[in-house]
């Protein structure tokens, strides 16, 4: 029995037909993409990158991630030195570290511990490696930088919110 091919060989093929300025991959005798010059669409994994203030610590993070959640702890309170941590979190194989950071492991409102990654330059935390999750990556949100990113779906540790913290369409809003 034959393997089916790869999305990547897929893609690929098609790349490769695209640069020849026109492109019909076959598969089995079916037709899967067929286009002309100029309109030829193939769908791409999403990239993102995270980088502390200076850029001298980074992460690519490919695909989209497993959750992003909003975290009202104390300790994130702490950390960002704001009332809640916004946070991605990715599958370690799908993440690219880049630079130098410095550690520190602290004990969570959980009674877990987390290793929290942070630029020894700027200071900013870009990720963090919860014990009890040794499979996945945690990421800053704001460290991407990116209005677009995808919003949280989470929000953990709500006894400790502040009352005000998230009604901010409530607030009167300045660009």
């Amino acid at each position: 029995m034959l393997e089916p091919p790869s999305f990547q060989r897929i893609a690929d093929e098609v790349c490769e037909r695209i640069s020849r300025a026109c492109c019909d991959v076959a598969l089995d005798d079916r037709v899967l993409l067929t286009a002309r010059p100029t309109v030829c669409y193939v769908p791409t994994m999403v990239t993102r990158r995270a980088t502390c203030s200076c850029g001298q610590l980074a992460l690519t993070c490919e695909g989209e991630p497993v959750r992003v959640s909003i975290c009202h702890c104390l300790a994130c309170q702490q950390r960002t030195g704001s009332v809640f941590g916004v946070q991605a979190r990715f599958a370690r194989d799908r993440v690219v570290i880049e630079g130098t950071a410095a550690r520190f492991t602290r004990v969570g409102d959980s009674g877990g511990h987390v290793t929290f990654h942070f630029c020894p330059r700027c200071g900013s935390t870009v990720y963090w490696e919860p014990d009890g999750l040794p499979d996945f990556v945690v990421v800053a949100v704001g460290a991407f930088a990116d209005p677009s990113f995808p919003p949280p779906t989470v929000s953990v540790y709500e006894a400790r919110r502040h009352g005000w913290a998230l009604p901010a369409l409530e607030l009167e809003h300045m660009d």
